[in-house]
C-alpha cells in the first residue's frame, strides 16, 4: 500500500491523476530514446538529490524488474560513464537550474564513446525534472513519512492490487476507484478563509507594488530564522535493503552512493552579497512558444502530455475557494505559481509581485519555499501549522501546483540551454 500513497493523494483530483498517470507511464514504460533500465536509474539519481527514499525504493524495484544490472545499485562508480556524466546536470537542475548553460549540453553531446544524442538527452532531462518535482510532492503530502513515526496519519493502504503508480494508466478507471473511496472519507474540517478573501480583495485597491527581487530578498531574511524549524540538511539517509529472488541483498544501504557533491543545494536566486543574476524572462522564452515545440520534436508526444498536465493543474477548481464571495481562485493559483518561478529567477513582466505578499501569509510562503527548494526538510509540524485553514483536498491541490510549477521551471532552463546549443 505504501507504493500507492502518491496515487492516493492525487486521487483527490481524479482528472489531474489521469493526466499524471498517462505522463508517468509514457516516460517509464512506452517507446522512447532511453532503455527502460536507464530510465529508472536516472529516476533514482534524481530522487537521491532530495534524499527521497520513497521514490528511490520504488525505482530500485522497477530497475530490477526491467532487467537492470544489480551492480549499478552499488552507486555511481559502478554505472557506465555515459550515465555518470549526467550527474552534473542532475545536480544543477535539482537545486539551481539557472546555472544550466549550453556548455553543459555541449559536454554531454560531444562526439565520443559515451556521447548522448539530443533525443536521449531530452528524455533524460524530462525524467530528471519529473522526479525532482515529484519528490517535492512526496515530501509535501507526507508520503515519505511512516505513519507510526510522526507522519500525517492520513495515508491508508488501498486494496487495489499490487500495481504501483509507476505502472498505472488512465484507462483502467484507477482514479475513479480512488474518487469513490475519497468521497466516502470525510475531509478535514476547516475554517473559512476570511482573511485570505480580504487579502485578495485588497489587491484591487493597492496602488503601489514591490519589485520581485525585493520579494526574494525578504524571503531570504525570513529564511534565516527558520533553520531550527526545518532541521539540518542530511547528507546521508538509510535505504532499506532490497532482496532479489535468490535472497541476495541488492539495494544500497544509503543514498549517498547515488550522489556526488551532496552539499550542493538550493541557494537564493537573488543574494544581497552578489551581483544580480540575470533573470529569466518568460516573454523571451516560454513553454507555450518555445519549450513545447522543441521537446515534442525531439521526444515524440511528450510535449502534448506535459502540456495537458500543466493545463490540467491550472484548471483545477477548489469548491471551497470558488464559493467564497469576492475570491478569484485563479488569482490565488497564479500567485503561488509565479512565486515558485520567482524563486528560480523566472520573471513575468506583466505580473505585479505585490500580489504574492498580499495573498500568501509568511508561514504559507515558508512552507511553499521549503517544499519547492529543499523538500527533504519538510516535516509534519510545518504542514500542520501552515495549513490549518485548508481542507485536505486543497492541501493536495497546492502541492500539485508546486509540483508542476517547479517542473516547468526546470524544463524552461534546460530546454533554453539546448536551444542555444542548437543555434
Amino acid at each position: 500500500g505504501r507504493l500507492e500513497a502518491v496515487t492516493q493523494q492525487m486521487g483527490y483530483h481524479p482528472q489531474y491523476l489521469d493526466s499524471f498517470l498517462k505522463t508517468q507511464h509514457y516516460l517509464m514504460h512506452m517507446d522512447g530514446p532511453l532503455p527502460f533500465d536507464c530510465r529508472h536509474y536516472i529516476a533514482i539519481m534524481a530522487a537521491a538529490r532530495h534524499q527521497c527514499r520513497y521514490l528511490v525504493n520504488l525505482h530500485v524495484l522497477q530497475f530490477l524488474r526491467a532487467g537492470g544490472d544489480p551492480q549499478w545499485l552499488r552507486g555511481l562508480e559502478f554505472i557506465p560513464p555515459k550515465l555518470r556524466n549526467l550527474n552534473e546536470i542532475n545536480k544543477i537542475l535539482a537545486h539551481r537550474p539557472w546555472l544550466i548553460t549550453k556548455e553543459h549540453i555541449e559536454k554531454l553531446l560531444k562526439i565520443s564513446e559515451w556521447s548522448w544524442s539530443l533525443a536521449e538527452l531530452v528524455h533524460a532531462v524530462v525524467l530528471l525534472a519529473h522526479c525532482h518535482a515529484l519528490a517535492s510532492f512526496v515530501f509535501g503530502c507526507g508520503c515519505e513519512q511512516d505513519e507510526g513515526l510522526g507522519g500525517r496519519g492520513s495515508l491508508k493502504p488501498l486494496s487495489l492490487g499490487n500495481q504501483c503508480f509507476c505502472e498505472a494508466t488512465a484507462g483502467n478507471n484507477y482514479s475513479q476507484e480512488l474518487l469513490r473511496i475519497n468521497r466516502k472519507r470525510s475531509l478535514d474540517s476547516c475554517m473559512e478563509l476570511d482573511s485570505l478573501r480580504e487579502r485578495m480583495q485588497r489587491i484591487h485597491v493597492e496602488t503601489e507594488g514591490r519589485d520581485e527581487m525585493r520579494l526574494l530578498q525578504q524571503d531570504r531574511e525570513e529564511g534565516e530564522g527558520q533553520g531550527a524549524e526545518v532541521g539540518v540538511h542530511m547528507a546521508h539517509l538509510g535505504l532499506s535493503p532490497l532482496a532479489d529472488t535468490d535472497g541476495e541483498v541488492t539495494g544500497a544501504t544509503n543514498l549517498a552512493c547515488y550522489m556526488q557533491d551532496p552539499d550542493f543545494g538550493y541557494q537564493d536566486f537573488a543574494r544581497r552579497d552578489e551581483d544580480q543574476t540575470q533573470v529569466f524572462r518568460v516573454q523571451d522564452y516560454s513553454w507555450e512558444d518555445h519549450g513545447f515545440s522543441l521537446v515534442n520534436r525531439l521526444y515524440s508526444d511528450i510535449g502534448h502530455l506535459l502540456d495537458e498536465k500543466f493545463r490540467m493543474v491550472d484548471g483545477l477548481q477548489s469548491s471551497a475557494m470558488a464559493k467564497r464571495q469576492g475570491c478569484e481562485p485563479s488569482v490565488f493559483k497564479r500567485g503561488i505559481w509565479n512565486y515558485i518561478h520567482c524563486m528560480f529567477g523566472i520573471r513575468y513582466d506583466d505580473y505585479d509581485y505585490a500580489e504574492v505578499n498580499q495573498l500568501l501569509e509568511r508561514m504559507l510562503k515558508v512552507y511553499i519555499k521549503t517544499v519547492t527548494c529543499y523538500p527533504e526538510k519538510t516535516n509534519s509540524e510545518m504542514f500542520d501549522r501552515f495549513w490549518k485553514q485548508f481542507k485536505h483536498s486543497e492541501k493536495v491541490h497546492v502541492n500539485l501546483l508546486i509540483l508542476e510549477a517547479r517542473m516547468q521551471a526546470e524544463l524552461l532552463y534546460a530546454l533554453q540551454a539546448i536551444t542555444q546549443y542548437m543555434i
